[in-house]
């Protein structure tokens, strides 16, 4: 059963978004959330000041916007989260994930680095984890100059972030940006919709499975390419040699049982891994951490691990 403080939430985000017209395109899609994100926004915590970062792009000539968040009046160096926002690849921004990013930032007394990702379907497959990389690679070799422990630095992300953040783990696995610890919070991990948790959450809340190939589309328009790692990091042969993670899944998720497989993927890899499974939640439940005391307990309980994870 959904937690009965979920439906209050889930009130009020069903009446913001309400007033979306219907048949909106992802450009005006990403505006509302905007709005939205804007209007619910929790307090800011106290003593964590904010400012942006444009990191060079290698493979496009360009850069990325990333927005730090950083607890004033403590010493450098500090650890550090890379954080990606959710969003179906096609819209968020460190805006829409303040709330997430902010809190982490102040509970962990830490700096957390959100990134400001390319969105499908104008910028498709590879742009955005192309971004993710750069920008974990910056993280590491300019850390000194950021006031970053080079060897305290994590990544992480929820639902396409988590995607994302996956992804980036398998390919910097071996070499010295290798991040030292993964957050992965209702991750995509798997594009395939054929697991019992997409049938029996089909409807969702907020994810519904039946406009998965869409968005999955709109990210990789190959689809030939949706179940190779870098887009599957499930599908990858091996997940040995990766950091420790956190997983966090929700029971009434059309994404848990492939989250829960990456876990067990992990795990049978010799990672090791914490998994929560998120019961009586939902996909999203971050966005109710005011509303509801379980999504607020999850929500500190991956701070206090990756709090530990990066001592």
């Amino acid at each position: 059963m959904i937690h009965p403080d979920i439906h209050r939430f889930l009130t009020d985000w069903d009446a913001a978004w309400a007033t979306l017209p219907p048949g909106s395109g992802p450009a005006a899609r990403r505006g509302h959330f905007e709005g939205v994100a804007a209007a619910m926004r929790e307090p800011h915590p106290p003593g964590i000041g904010t400012r942006e970062h444009h990191v060079p792009v290698p493979e496009t000539g360009e850069t990325v916007r990333v927005r730090e968040f950083r607890p004033q009046g403590v010493a450098a160096p500090l650890p550090a989260l890379i954080y990606m926002h959710g969003g179906a690849w096609m819209q968020g921004s460190p805006e829409t994930h303040w709330d997430i990013t902010a809190g982490i930032a102040g509970l962990n007394q830490q700096v957390v680095l959100s990134v400001d990702y390319a969105l499908a379907p104008e910028q498709p497959f590879p742009r955005a984890l192309n971004e993710t990389l750069a920008v974990a690679r910056w993280a590491h070799d300019h850390a000194a100059a950021l006031g970053l422990r080079a060897d305290a630095i994590a990544i992480g992300g929820d639902s396409a972030g988590g995607n994302l953040a996956a992804a980036a783990t398998l390919e910097l696995r071996g070499t010295p940006q290798a991040p030292r610890a993964q957050l992965l919070i209702y991750p995509a991990t798997d594009l395939s919709t054929d697991r019992p948790s997409h049938r029996e959450n089909a409807n969702g809340p907020l994810v519904v499975v039946a406009s998965m190939h869409v968005v999955n589309a709109m990210y990789c328009p190959d689809t030939s390419l949706h179940f190779t790692p870098r887009i599957s990091p499930l599908r990858a042969a091996s997940h040995g040699g990766l950091p420790p993670a956190f997983i966090a899944v929700a029971e009434h998720d059309p994404l848990r049982d492939e989250g829960v497989a990456y876990a067990e993927a992990l795990q049978a890899a010799g990672v090791p891994v914490e998994l929560d499974r998120g019961e009586g939640l939902i996909h999203g439940y971050l966005r109710a951490k005011a509303y509801c005391a379980p999504a607020r307990e999850r929500f500190e309980r991956m701070a206090a691990w990756l709090r530990t994870a990066l001592t």
